[in-house]
């Protein structure tokens, strides 16, 4: 499957330390081939979570292209806030 940040990601991504930058776009990249092995999914809502350490990556599934779209990633006490 394809990964896709979305724009408010990217913006996600500027905000944080870089060693942290590394670590979540690794654990992105490791999750390519079986992305539901290691997500779980959001209860009411179409949105799936990853936990990467004390930090969170909220994704978007579309098994039809393939592809994983990251909507949002943050530390884990604020990234469900205004979803």
């Amino acid at each position: 499957m394809n990964i896709i940040l979305q724009d408010s990601a990217k913006r996600n991504l500027r905000k944080l330390p870089n060693t942290v930058v590394d670590v979540v776009l690794k654990k992105l990249s490791s999750i390519q081939n079986d992305p539901l092995h290691f997500i779980e999914r959001l209860k009411g809502m179409q949105l799936w979570k990853l936990r990467i350490g004390e930090y969170r990556a909220l994704l978007f599934l579309d098994t039809g292209n393939q592809a994983i779209h990251v909507v949002k990633i943050g530390h884990r006490k604020d990234v469900y806030k205004k979803l």
